[in-house]
């Protein structure tokens, strides 16, 4: 045999099973990484803690990593790459998306049923008494959008108010400042900013808008292809973490355990739940169907779309069908 045609055929042989090893080892690496999911402060992702805390997810064979971020924040950690997941609302996920970072709505956790509000100084009780005065929100984002809706009903025009622009984690200072006269918040920020200012009272929140605000888990597109069966135990879990959060049996220590990733006592959060509406995957099959308005998600989310678009939240139109995906929550 030529020794030199054998060596260098073993040479070759060696260098196609080097690269076919880390191939495989990098799939493997790939494979063994957590699911990185962005959460923050709004019940319907909080409640996501039992499941931490109670180690379910390592009951369910799938090794998940969440985040703690203000609000804003875990939609930037997303739309650079940071986490594969982020909680977000419907709204907010074209927002994020028209700026680069697409997602799926893979699932749909619950409605805001009174926790967002527009919160005004003593003196103010309607959406009308705001006429000439500055109003401040997170421009663009769901607050911003409950705040226009509810001034349409009342028949103001957009000009009617001067809208000052801060994150929503900044809303108790905004109020307690001199010139401000309301603020747009969700709980239980906008408890903090009641606190800041007393006698300060919601006159307008989304339980007048049932609908209006859907929760959701919004996931990368190539984490969910190449994920599948991972994201598909993450959505199953929901069902177990709102009977929790629900049965009288144990509603006592799921909300110690939301209570203490708030930074609240037991006592002050338990009146949250009541304004966020959790929904089980069987509830949220019937928001996935597709129709117009409020009672769907796709209704719910071209309303969203409409409004982004005409406030300057994004340039171009976003195709929301494309963003919606509720084949997890139909295979449950």
């Amino acid at each position: 045999m030529n020794v030199n045609r054998f060596g260098k055929a073993m040479k070759r042989w060696m260098a196609g099973a080097l690269v076919t090893m880390a191939a495989f080892c990098s799939i493997s690496a790939y494979a063994a990484q957590p699911l990185t999911i962005g959460y923050s402060d709004w019940p319907g992702w909080v409640a996501w803690q039992v499941a931490i805390d109670k180690g379910w997810f390592k009951d369910a064979g799938v090794d998940v990593k969440f985040q703690w971020f203000d609000y804003s924040a875990s939609m930037d950690a997303f739309a650079a790459g940071k986490i594969d997941a982020v909680f977000m609302t419907n709204g907010d996920v074209l927002v994020t998306g028209a700026g680069g970072g697409r997602s799926k709505m893979i699932l749909i956790t619950d409605y805001s049923n009174g926790n967002d509000m527009i919160i005004a100084k003593p003196g103010i009780k309607t959406l009308t008494d705001l006429k000439g005065k500055k109003v401040s929100v997170e421009v663009g984002l769901v607050e911003h959008l409950l705040l226009r809706n509810g001034m349409k009903k009342a028949g103001m025009k957009a000009d009617d108010i001067e809208i000052v622009g801060a994150k929503t984690n900044e809303m108790p200072q905004m109020l307690a400042s001199n010139d401000i006269s309301a603020i747009g918040a969700w709980e239980p920020i906008a408890g903090q900013a009641r606190k800041a200012v007393p006698g300060a009272k919601a006159i307008y929140t989304s339980a007048d808008e049932p609908g209006l605000i859907y929760d959701v888990l919004a996931v990368n597109p190539a984490s969910v292809k190449d994920r599948r069966d991972d994201w598909q135990k993450v959505v199953k879990m929901w069902n177990k973490v709102v009977a929790y959060i629900e049965n009288p049996e144990t509603q006592a220590d799921a909300v110690k355990i939301m209570a203490a990733r708030s930074g609240v006592s037991p006592a002050e959060y338990l009146p949250l739940l009541k304004g966020t509406k959790l929904l089980t995957l069987e509830e949220g099959k019937k928001v996935y169907v597709k129709a117009e308005g409020y009672r769907s998600i796709y209704g719910s989310t071209e309303i969203a779309n409409t409004f982004n678009w005409y406030n300057k939240a994004y340039g171009l139109s976003q195709n929301v069908p494309s963003y919606i995906d509720p084949s997890f929550t139909n295979a449950n």
